[in-house]
């Protein structure tokens, strides 16, 4: 990853760094292989969406490719709270992690905002 990367890049590979570590562990560990398999790709996909983002055609597309990229984090903050609460995650591992999904969900929900504002002032903002 180059320096000059964005925060939400940045934030969104280390976060799919530590989703993978947490998939390893409940494979290997906790032998969970449904619940793990659905964070594992939402989790993952996240930064994918940012990177589409970049590479948007249109600040609409750059819009949209965000929205993914946060529907998949507040599917990853679900997956998260279901495997802590069927306790095959310790509460420090969940801690961490929803930690690093909520700054993701925060930043990309001020990007989208940020950029509906000033470039379609006439939409609505949840649209």
């Amino acid at each position: 990853m180059k320096q000059s990367d964005s925060i939400i890049h940045r934030k969104s590979y280390v976060f799919a760094l530590e989703i993978i570590t947490t998939y390893k562990y409940l494979t290997g560990e906790k032998k969970e292989f449904i619940l793990s398999k659905q964070l594992l790709r939402c989790g993952t996909s996240i930064g994918a969406n940012v990177n589409e983002a970049v590479s948007s055609e249109s600040k609409r597309d750059f819009v949209h490719k965000l929205s993914i990229a946060l529907k998949e984090a507040k599917e990853t903050n679900y997956w998260l709270n279901l495997l802590c609460d069927s306790n095959y995650l310790l509460i420090d591992q969940f801690e961490k992690l929803m930690h690093l999904c909520t700054e993701i969900i925060k930043i990309l929900s001020s990007i989208i905002l940020t950029t509906k504002t000033k470039y379609f002032p006439q939409l609505p903002i949840n649209s």
